[in-house]
């Protein structure tokens, strides 16, 4: 917004260490000149016999006590001076002390107009011991981190985005292409075939837009049992885990959380068709288990899998990352499962913890705060 032009920060601070400089030269000069007021008559006093007439240099000696006139007029000009020195020495140290202290903020206000330009790889790292301005560059410095690692990861999550969403729509435009140059054999084939690239691409978005909405935390807190949203899951889930042969097993008692009923159904959701689609064997298992510790709810997820190294589940909250999967009659995952997951752990200020299991497959730990149930009074 277009300001109108003001003294700066450093004339203020100076102006203020003079006037402060001032006002305290005149408190001691105050002070000095009520301290002498009590040995100072109100009016001057000679003392000795005046001198006859005829016996000049012969006069006894005379002795003169000045008045509190005499005393202003010999006090003033000197006060005035000191005063004067007083002032031109305030402003003149009260520039460069301002100069010299507010340097740093400099630092800052030049390091933030380079990260305006877009160059967030810039840091300020200014030396010396915490101060508030050390601090102030700290956080700074932490904040355009973690800008930059923002805009990293936006950037290769648009590109990855990109390349996803052009897989399908090259696709479609390719069979639309066979399609016209011979429009009557296959046509049902085309159809289905069109029909599933286009199920895919309308999966990719909403994944999309549910990827981008869950880091928003615009939702309201509620006690939820994660145990009923287990269950939810699991039925939801039942035509797909029959279709793989896997069977759902669901345990542990009631566990509430604070967070949003919708968000953390759909979070479990894609934890339960994660590891449904990644099932290995025919007659595996799943299993979703709760329970309540004294700092955190948790939900856990397992399955029965191809083993995975530790590099490949470092990988897997971000998107479009795919562990190995078995791909049935219905499409493959469009690789924003666990992304999303992480995403909405973390909008519920909670934890989430993925391990290989020895034996092959995975486990999925999620940690969400405690819900504070208020106690009926007996």
């Amino acid at each position: 917004m277009d300001r109108r032009p003001g003294p700066s920060v450093r004339l203020k601070l100076t102006i203020s260490y003079a006037a402060l400089l001032l006002i305290a030269g005149a408190l001691l000069l105050a002070v000095v000149w009520l301290f002498l007021l009590r040995y100072v008559p109100r009016e001057a006093i000679s003392l000795g016999e005046p001198c006859e007439p005829g016996t000049a240099g012969r006069c006894p000696p005379t002795f003169f006590i000045p008045g509190r006139l005499d005393l202003w007029r010999a006090f003033a000009p000197k006060a005035a001076l000191l005063m004067g020195l007083l002032l031109v020495f305030g402003l003149a140290g009260g520039w460069l002390l301002a100069g010299r202290m507010l340097a740093p903020l400099n630092q800052i206000a030049n390091a933030t107009r380079v990260a305006a330009k877009g160059e967030l790889a810039h840091r300020i790292r200014l030396p010396g011991g915490r101060d508030e301005f050390r601090e102030l560059a700290d956080a700074f410095d932490a904040m355009l981190e973690q800008l930059e690692a923002h805009v990293s990861e936006q950037q290769r999550f648009a590109a990855n985005a990109s390349h996803e969403l052009r897989t399908p729509l090259a696709t479609t435009q390719a069979l639309l292409d066979v399609a016209r140059r011979d429009p009557i054999p296959g046509a049902e084939e085309l159809v289905e075939r069109l029909h599933f690239v286009n199920a895919r691409a309308i999966d990719l978005t909403e994944a999309l837009l549910l990827l981008s909405r869950t880091g928003r935390r615009a939702f309201t807190l509620e006690p939820v049992d994660l145990s009923l949203v287990a269950e939810e899951a699991a039925e939801t889930l039942l035509p797909l885990a029959e279709r793989h042969g896997v069977n759902v097993e669901v345990s542990g008692d009631m566990a509430s959380a604070e967070g949003s009923p919708a968000l953390l159904l759909q979070m479990t959701v894609n934890l339960l068709h994660n590891a449904i689609v990644h099932n290995l064997s025919e007659d595996g298992t799943v299993w979703i288990e709760t329970a309540v510790l004294p700092d955190a709810t948790v939900i856990t997820v397992e399955n029965r899998g191809a083993k995975l190294t530790p590099y490949l589940v470092s990988t897997l909250t971000e998107p479009f990352q795919r562990g190995t999967r078995r791909v049935r009659g219905d499409h493959a995952g469009v690789g924003l499962g666990l992304a999303i997951v992480d995403n909405i752990v973390k909008a519920h200020h909670g934890r989430l913890t993925l391990t290989a299991r020895p034996d092959g497959g995975l486990r999925v730990e999620v940690r969400l705060p405690v819900a504070e149930v208020a106690q009926e009074p007996r």
